[in-house]
């Protein structure tokens, strides 16, 4: 019974109101949480994954799909948003869990957690480094593929085939700077933040608000295009399905607004501004990912699209009336996507922080820098991690591993609000989810059902990476746990 050992919510906030060189540095208000949402949130899926799933899976009706995840995604905000005012402590869902259904399912949780956020930086930097090898290219510098593709590549049957390449080592460099800048410090990583977030967001609206005056509207029909089957893998696309597909595959776009809530113990006055940055971010950042999806879709062909820069390739469809464009849109994706890494690898970071501050992970995890007042050494290590994944696999993969660790933790996050309404009625909550009995049911049966749509063998190596996490919990973390016992005496 040790591993359904629960961490104390009392605990748990008086740990949110330490103090010392010890332990995190409060420095973020509700523009900073903010634009670290929209920082990781406005990254590869507005500037790489829009486009391939429109080709992939749903056409034009990709905008649709996008609906459909900020739907869902906002459920699970509303939730995210009760539990940060209620616990406001570094580590989101793993915290959440570890205080309502305790230590094995809040590993579980913290598992899926690292697909979300390491994977998620892997995935934006693969992105990343083919704008900026576009880049390189418009200004004369050749980058040879062999070290700027991943050396595998995901076929139609979803099957791992050699390229040819050796490494990616521009997405691997990315990674390496990215961590360095949050090593540096919080305020001057969230000053770096707001700049970068700024400049993608104008590049963004340049793209829908021109964009828009040159739409071909012949290219949105249809606009659900018919259903079509692979003769040789018998996988399908297009159609409902398609929708429904390329909702979860996209959904990984959405993580951004929930790296705020690992930001709780770097925040001032957390019980207020954690909602606001978390339901601010979502709801800027649907709007864009609507619009924009919009647009490319109606500047170019869909099947055009299934490229690493399928916003720069709608740009270049149109011909010299936007030709302009075309550098500002490079640019903007090759500095934006940077700030959607750093954010990403934040979140992380503070995960193993959390983590190990409880003794499920070595304490190494948990060293804060004494001036810097950072998670140092596990910032260096999850971007070792992250590069290294980067440099080797292709961004298909990892977007659709992401997905499903996800949304996985976003159905546990809707459940666990249930659970402390239930058990913990006297808990202040400075934020309320509203009508929580229809919105927390209805999240988890929404990202579930997204779930079942995901191509089938992402559940394969989903559950090869959880048999590797048990694996991890009960050779390490069980042993090291620091409430086992705590948990058991107290008769909880």
């Amino acid at each position: 019974m040790k591993i359904f050992a629960k961490k104390p919510i009392e605990v748990l906030l008086a740990q949110a109101a330490e103090q010392g060189e010890h332990t995190l540095k409060r420095s973020l208000g509700p523009v900073s949480l903010t634009a670290l949402g929209i920082g990781s949130v406005i990254g590869a899926g507005i500037f790489v994954l829009t486009g391939q799933a429109a080709e992939a899976h749903a056409g034009p009706a990709i905008t649709i799909s996008f609906i459909i995840a900020g739907l869902v995604c906002a459920l699970a905000a509303l939730c995210y948003a009760e539990l940060a005012s209620t616990i406001p402590v570094a580590g989101s869902a793993y915290t959440y869990a570890y205080a309502t259904v305790g230590e094995f399912f809040a590993w579980i949780i913290a598992w899926d957690l690292i697909v979300e956020y390491l994977f998620a930086g892997a995935t934006v930097a693969v992105g990343w480094s083919g704008y900026f090898v576009g880049m390189m290219a418009d200004l004369g510098v050749i980058i040879p593929a062999a070290w700027s593709q991943a050396p595998y590549l995901v076929n139609d049957a979803h099957q791992l085939v050699a390229t040819g390449a050796i490494l990616n080592v521009p997405a691997m460099a990315i990674i390496a700077i990215t961590a360095a800048v949050l090593i540096a410090g919080i305020t001057e990583s969230a000053l770096f933040n707001n700049a970068i977030v700024l400049l993608k967001v104008s590049v963004v609206l340049l793209v829908i608000i021109f964009g828009f005056l040159y739409v071909n509207p012949a290219n949105w029909q249809p606009f659900i295009p018919a259903e079509t089957t692979d003769p040789v893998t018998g996988a399908s696309k297009y159609g409902l399905g398609g929708i429904f597909a390329a909702a979860g595959v996209i959904f990984f776009a959405y993580i951004g607004f929930e790296t705020i809530s690992t930001a709780a113990q770097e925040t001032k006055n957390p019980q207020r501004t954690l909602p606001i940055g978390i339901l601010a971010s979502l709801a800027i950042c649907t709007v864009l990912y609507i619009l924009m999806s919009l647009v490319i879709t109606g500047l170019a062909p869909y099947t055009m699209l299934n490229v690493p820069a399928p916003v720069y390739v709608a740009v270049d469809n149109v011909g010299p009336q936007l030709a302009w464009l075309k550098p500002v849109v490079t640019i903007g994706a090759t500095v934006g996507l940077a700030s959607t890494i750093m954010a990403l690898l934040y979140g992380q970071s503070r995960i193993f922080y959390a983590m190990s501050r409880d003794g499920l992970l070595p304490p190494i995890f948990s060293k804060v820098h004494p001036r810097r007042r950072t998670p140092w050494a596990g910032t260096a290590l999850t971007a070792i991690f992250a590069g290294l994944m980067a440099g080797l696999f292709p961004i298909g993969l990892l977007g659709e591993l992401v997905s499903v660790g996800t949304l996985l933790a976003f159905s546990m996050i809707c459940g666990a609000v249930l659970y402390l309404r239930i058990s913990r009625p006297d808990l202040p909550r400075a934020f309320k989810t509203p009508l929580v009995w229809l919105v927390a049911p209805g999240g988890m049966l929404a990202c579930l059902y997204l779930i079942s749509s995901l191509p089938a063998a992402t559940f394969v190596r989903l559950v090869v990476w959880l048999v590797i996490g048990i694996a991890v919990y009960f050779g390490y973390a069980y042993w090291h746990s620091r409430y086992h016992e705590k948990t058991l005496g107290a008769g909880q």
